[in-house]
């Protein structure tokens, strides 16, 4: 029999009573980097057309499938997918009801990934979260009991209510992609995705999160309540049952899996970053750090997202080059968490999106 051509969205999913099926009914059973060997990554420099096609055709299917339950919100759908394609984590800022979790359990669904979710609170402990050795009795020997940090995508509601001690838990979790608990060192499952959310509007019971823990987010995300449009379309929907989250679960099948996201990820690594966009970046970060409204400007982590997340941004939409409307569409997720305004910038009413519109309209497109 024919070997099934790898490449194309079209061979691996097909569309069943309206519903897009994974013909390969097993996620185990998919992609495996690891069948690229380092001769052939260096000969293979910059990812093929093709496999950018793929990247997209998938992104259309997810997008297409996530707005049968999702209203409006395709902007943060787009940085979700584009944080989690790059490797790195998303910071939600809203007020609730605005879909977050919603958005966040179904493209785990979608993704076949593992999902879990810490509702957060003052008096969660590290241990809670990342887990704790305990002594068996029987065994009469100490076992680490897992916490819900070992899972794929790893959602944490209202981070702000966190301890700084229990924040500072996940840096090493969401950096290294690992945890050590009295000294021993375990592994994070491949793709670990961090998606925490926080109300703006409530400060009491809440922690600021410390810099060094927003900077290790790659985005931060401002959701907003939906337009009149689509808060009467979300009335519509709910009035015909088309929101169950149960029944989506149920009749919609995974159209991807964990190692799928490990192969797009290796591929998006090698789309091509031009020497003129590099430089177009390094001066949107200079700016940060000698803008007047701007007490400390973005790290060189904040270089690294644009890189990364520009590659993924070109991939999702069918390109193997990063152009520079790329790395202006991610300024503001990228940026807006990253730099201190001044306390005059502060006292002037001046926000951090002001800011990033100046520089950008001052920064030299190539």
């Amino acid at each position: 029999m024919e070997e099934k051509k790898r490449g194309t969205v079209e061979n691996d999913l097909e569309f069943q009573n309206g519903v897009i099926m994974d013909v390969d009914a097993n996620p185990d059973n998919s992609r495996d980097i690891s069948r690229i060997s380092p001769a052939d990554n260096h000969t293979r420099a910059i990812i093929l057309q093709e496999e950018a096609d793929e990247i997209a055709r998938t992104h259309e299917v997810i997008r297409e499938v996530l707005g049968r339950l999702i209203i409006g919100n395709e902007q943060l759908i787009e940085h979700i997918l584009t944080a989690l394609l790059s490797g790195g984590h998303i910071l939600i800022e809203g007020a609730p009801g605005t879909a977050k979790t919603s958005i966040a359990k179904a493209i785990a669904h979608l993704t076949s990934c593992e999902f879990s979710r810490v509702q957060a609170a003052v008096d969660i402990q590290p241990t809670d979260i990342i887990g704790v050795n305990i002594f068996n009795q029987n065994t009469r020997q100490f076992e680490f009991k897992k916490g819900p940090v070992f899972t794929n995508i790893l959602m944490i509601d209202e981070i702000n209510r966190l301890s700084p001690k229990t924040q500072s838990a996940f840096i090493e979790a969401m950096s290294e992609r690992q945890i050590t608990v009295d000294g021993v060192t375990t592994p994070l499952a491949s793709p670990f995705f961090v998606i925490a959310t926080q109300n703006p509007y409530e400060f009491e019971g809440t922690f600021p999160l410390i810099e060094v823990q927003r900077d290790r987010f790659m985005f931060c995300h401002k959701s907003n309540y939906m337009d009149a449009e689509n808060e009467l379309l979300i009335i519509d929907r709910a009035d015909e049952g088309q929101l169950d989250w149960s029944r989506f679960q149920d009749v919609q099948k995974p159209v991807m899996s964990a190692s799928d996201i490990r192969y797009y990820r290796e591929r998006i690594h090698h789309v091509y970053l031009g020497e003129q966009v590099k430089q177009y970046i390094r001066d949107i970060i200079l700016a940060t750090r000698s803008h007047s409204d701007i007490h400390l400007g973005a790290s060189s982590r904040a270089s690294l997202a644009f890189v990364r997340g520009g590659k993924a941004v070109a991939a999702l939409n069918g390109r193997t080059f990063v152009i520079p409307d790329d790395i202006k569409s991610l300024a503001p997720v990228i940026l807006n968490h990253r730099f201190i305004l001044s306390r005059e910038a502060n006292i002037a009413n001046i926000t951090s999106m002001k800011v990033i519109r100046e520089i950008l309209d001052t920064t030299g497109v190539p």
